[in-house]
């Protein structure tokens, strides 16, 4: 009796352990609702649109490069299948305008040199010192993995919480840090009056506690697209997430293709093996 009242009181701890954590990073003020968008890419069957990978990589040359790298990322990954898949010869031309550091030569020294198609595409500035003395202390993030590195909070009733995850889990859902994403670059308003914003910040209402160094890097009119899509700034927002999205995934097309592929296979394999056994044990009877 007594143990049965002992592993009662552990369960009843754990469950209120549990249910006071999102209790908490709500009360905190932590927790900010994002909405989910529609992706080509999202679900078991999605795809990048190479369109819009090549619009997204334009909004990120054009507003984003000066701030933020794509360190992971190579000049050739831009001319790959399953990506953005521009020229390959435009590419090469591309990474020729940049000067990447090599060596050693045969005295011993570094250079630079033009970038080739192998080169990982270099970032704006040399080293976290230099970014954040010219940006007064703050930081700004390598783009290559931020949608990997973001994700977004859960706002429902506890107890539909497992439902939620186990509904994720069925659609393929793996798109929490684009839809951050997303609702960052579009999530610039006007603070509310009775807020105080810090001097040099920006309200946002996507960013946890609202305020941002970051200024508005998406505006209207600032970049013409080659396709004459209109460079509203949802438009941009959601191209340049999309392209980042591949960014941290660029096999993600491939990935996705080999994993049908497996998951057809299986299926196969479980029929014969079903017709097999059934085979097997009717000679034996």
């Amino acid at each position: 009796m007594t143990t049965n009242t002992s592993r009662m009181k552990w369960v009843i701890l754990v469950a209120l352990s549990i249910a006071t954590v999102p209790l908490l990073a709500h009360a905190a003020g932590e927790a900010v609702p994002i909405d989910r968008q529609k992706w080509s890419f999202a679900g078991f069957f999605g795809r990048f649109d190479q369109n819009q990978l090549q619009r997204g990589f334009q909004v990120y040359k054009d507003a984003c490069a000066q701030c933020h790298g794509v360190s992971r990322l190579a000049f050739r990954n831009l001319a790959q299948k399953g990506g953005p898949v521009f020229n390959e010869d435009a590419v090469k031309g591309l990474a020729a305008t940049y000067q990447v550091n090599d060596g050693p030569n045969d005295d011993g020294k570094m250079f630079k040199r033009p970038g080739r198609l192998s080169d990982r595409i270099p970032a704006p500035y040399a080293n976290e010192q230099e970014a954040r003395a010219t940006h007064n202390g703050a930081y700004p993030p390598d783009l290559t993995l931020i949608t990997k590195a973001r994700g977004i909070e859960y706002h429902g009733s506890l107890f539909a919480h497992p439902f939620h995850i186990v509904k994720d889990m069925a659609s393929g859902y793996q798109e929490a840090g684009a839809d951050y994403l997303y609702a960052l670059l579009t999530g610039y308003v006007a603070a509310p009056k009775d807020f105080k914003l810090a001097d040099g910040m920006q309200y946002n209402k996507a960013f946890p506690g609202h305020q941002i160094a970051m200024p508005p890097p998406l505006i209207e009119g600032n970049i013409k697209f080659q396709d004459g899509t209109p460079a509203t700034v949802d438009q941009m927002a959601r191209d340049v997430t999309a392209f980042l999205h591949w960014a941290g995934d660029p096999k993600h097309d491939e990935r996705k293709g080999m994993g049908l592929l497996v998951l057809l296979y299986l299926l196969i394999t479980a029929v014969l093996l079903y017709f097999a056994k059934k085979r097997i044990w009717a000679s034996a009877h």
